[in-house]
Parts: C-alpha cells; structure tokens; sequence
C-alpha cells in the first residue's frame, strides 16, 4: 500500500510515560472484554467460586474508560452528540429497568453495558483510524499467540474433546467463539496493515496466524466471514485506487450478494451443505421461533435489558422458549431478535437505525477517508455474525466495543482528535 492510501503523513509523537499508560488502558479496556481469560479462570463446567472474581476483573476496565473520559470529556460528549440512535439505545436500555421481569438485574447489566459502550467511544475519539487499527491489531496478535500457545501446549484447555473433538477452542468455550473473533482479528490485521504501510509484514504476518486458527477451529462460518472481511479490505483499496473501477466493483458485490441470496432462496439445501450446517441452522431457527412467540406477548417493550435467558421460573419466557425450542439455549442467536425480545419494537429500531447509520457512513468513507479500511470490512464481517449471534447492545462484550468504535469513529473526523 501507498502512503496515499494512509492519508498525510501525522507528526511522530513522543513516547511518554503518560502516554504509554494510556494506552496500556486503552488496550486494556478491549482485552479485559474479548474475555479470552474467562474460561480458563472458570473452566468448563464454570466455577462458583470464581465467577465473583470474574465480576471484579472487569472493574479496571470501568476505572480505564473513566479515566479516558476525564482525559476528554467535551469530544467524548460531542460524538455523542453526532451518535444520536446510540444515545436513543442507551436510554431505552435504561428505561426497561422499569418494565423488567427482574429490575435488579437489569440495573446492573444496564450499569455494565453503560461502561462498556463508554469505553469504545472514548476509544474512537481519542485515536485516528490508522493508530484505532493498530491499537485493536496489537490486541488482537496477542490473543493469537495466546491462542496458539494454549492450544498446542494445553490441550486440554485448547482443544474440544467430547462436542467438535479435534477442534480448537483456544481460550474460548468453544470453537465457533475462537473462529468468529478471529475471523474480525483477521479484518482487523488487514486493516492495520492497509492504514499503516511501514508496519503491514508485521501485521500481515498475524494474519496468518489468525487463518490458521480459523481453519483449526473448523467453523465454515467463521471461515467465510474471514473470506468476506478479505474481500471487504480489497473493495476498499479498488475503490480508492480509482472510483470509477470502484463503483464497477460495488456493482459487482451487489450483484454477489444477490445471487448469494438467491441461492439460499432457491437452493437452501446446497447452500447449508456447503457451510457444514443442518436447514435448522444447529438449531437456531427453532430459538428464533420459540422467542418470536415470547415477543408476540410483548412487542411494544419486550422483557427487559439483560433478562430474558438467566431468569429462571416455571412462568418466565424462557421456560416457555425451553419448552418450545426442546433445549435451553443461552442466548437468541440473532442480534435483531435479541433487541426485540429484551428492549421491544422501539429498542430494536433503535439499533436498526443505528446499523443503517453506520453503515451510510461507512459506504461514505469508501470514497472520502483511508478509515473504510477498517470500517467496511468489519461491518460485512459484523453484519453477517449479528444474524447468528447475539452480538449487539451486550455488555462486556469487545464485539458490540469495536462496533461502536467503528460508528462512532466515522462521524468523528481525525482533525477533531487530540492525541
């Protein structure tokens, strides 16, 4: 890559003390919620004694966002400002505490989800796309080599054995977790290497090391998220080579995904055996329709932040999704639907605004700034696991972190930054 595509050239900054600390909390912020010491602190059937200390482990995540917010508090606030559907999220979120089948819980995932939406914007006002890339770059090599070094040197941990045997997990659950967020670990070194030249064999290099644990994972849909973050970075550095050949290929993709849908439509059965997956999606749809069932009890509002999958009762929605689905599942599997059945029909528009949003904006910066190396992949990979995944508006989660980062970074120019 040119330096053009990196935009002009910024001052080198100086290392200072202060400055290294800050960024050791900004870095600690995402690595405290990619949750990558989680499992191996609880372990496999989880351990009582330590899910407190679990809880407490995420406070220096909290005192880092404050911090940064105290460092720029009026730029923070101003991107709010431009983060209008954000704002609207938040304050439903909040609201639901008073319609909530167990407020006390809501309250307090209310609180978390506060300081983890807090912590990815003070995030993306405080650094420009190209060190925004880095900074999640560097994160997220060192969860590879973590991962790597977890799953070749303590495969007990590392490895699946009775579920997926052979496959590896990592520092995760299970192995769709290790693949999905290498799949974004992936779109991300790709990005860092685009934005920042000088360093792309470094960060070119971790992202071999992210494939490889995509495909030791064995998760197809992680591989063809991987795939598309790939071919998301690639439209980016077309479109900004010429914009001519740029919007031929957005043609191109267009044309791509609709005979992707196409496909699905008319060809279900060929499209699930080429991903490795039953018409059921391991079982998904049969959540989707237990919990769409729920919500046609309460559409306007829905059950509350936070609630629905651990408040347990004979009469509680999720016994009747129990009974409906034939198994306990943990979560909805669709962002959407997640935001429906906890904040109702105005949460989830909420969002959906929010989404369509970001996703102009980026489109946007396809043609205006070197930042769609980042943000236009991440969205393609973002929007396709936000329909299997309960990935949006989660608490502690880097995933819904690295989201709003994107949104929020994309109506915050680099000339608005300070550092």
């Amino acid at each position: 890559m040119t330096q053009a595509l990196a935009g002009p050239p910024l001052a080198r900054p100086r290392w200072t003390a202060w400055r290294l600390f800050t960024l050791a909390a900004a870095a600690g912020i995402f690595l405290v919620y990619s949750q990558f010491w989680v499992f191996p602190l609880l372990g496999e059937s989880g351990d009582s004694a330590a899910s407190g200390l679990v809880r407490v482990l995420y406070l220096p995540a909290y005192g880092a966002a404050l911090l940064l917010f105290a460092l720029s508090p009026g730029a923070t606030i101003g991107a709010l400002a431009r983060q209008p559907f954000l704002v609207l999220l938040m304050l439903i979120s909040v609201l639901s505490i008073t319609w909530s089948i167990a407020p006390d819980q809501t309250l307090r995932r209310v609180i978390a989800l506060g300081f983890t939406t807090l912590g990815a914007v003070v995030l993306a006002v405080r650094y420009r796309w190209a060190a925004l890339s880095e900074l999640l770059a560097g994160c997220f090599a060192g969860l590879t080599v973590i991962s790597i070094l977890v799953s070749v040197a303590v495969p007990s941990i590392g490895v699946m054995h009775e579920l997926f045997p052979g496959a590896w997990r990592g520092v995760w659950p299970e192995k769709n977790a290790l693949g999905g967020i290498m799949a974004l670990g992936f779109t991300v070194l790709l990005a860092a290497a685009a934005l920042n030249p000088k360093r792309a064999p470094i960060w070119l290099g971790f992202s071999v090391l992210a494939l490889l644990l995509v495909l030791m994972s064995t998760s197809k849909t992680s591989l063809v998220s991987l795939m598309l973050g790939a071919g998301g970075v690639m439209l980016v550095a077309l479109v900004r080579r010429h914009p001519a050949s740029g919007v031929a290929t957005i043609w191109l993709g267009v044309l791509g995904i609709a005979m992707l849908a196409g496909l699905m439509l008319f060809a279900a059965d060929l499209f699930f055996e080429i991903l490795g997956k039953d018409a059921t999606l391991t079982g998904r749809t049969k959540i989707w329709s237990a919990a769409m069932r729920q919500i046609e009890m309460r559409p306007w509002t829905g059950y509350g932040y936070g609630v629905v999958w651990e408040t347990k009762g004979r009469w509680t929605p999720l016994a009747w999704i129990i009974r409906d689905a034939g198994f306990t599942p943990i979560h909805a599997h669709s962002a959407w639907i997640e935001q429906w059945l906890g904040l109702g029909v105005f949460g989830l528009a909420a969002f959906g605004m929010m989404f369509l949003q970001t996703a102009m904006l980026a489109i946007l910066a396809l043609f205006r700034s070197p930042g769609a190396y980042l943000a236009v992949p991440l969205l393609i990979v973002y929007g396709l696991m936000s329909l299997t995944e309960s990935i949006a508006v989660t608490y502690h989660d880097f995933r819904w972190a690295m989201f709003v980062m994107v949104a929020t970074r994309l109506v915050w120019p680099d000339e608005k930054i300070g550092p």
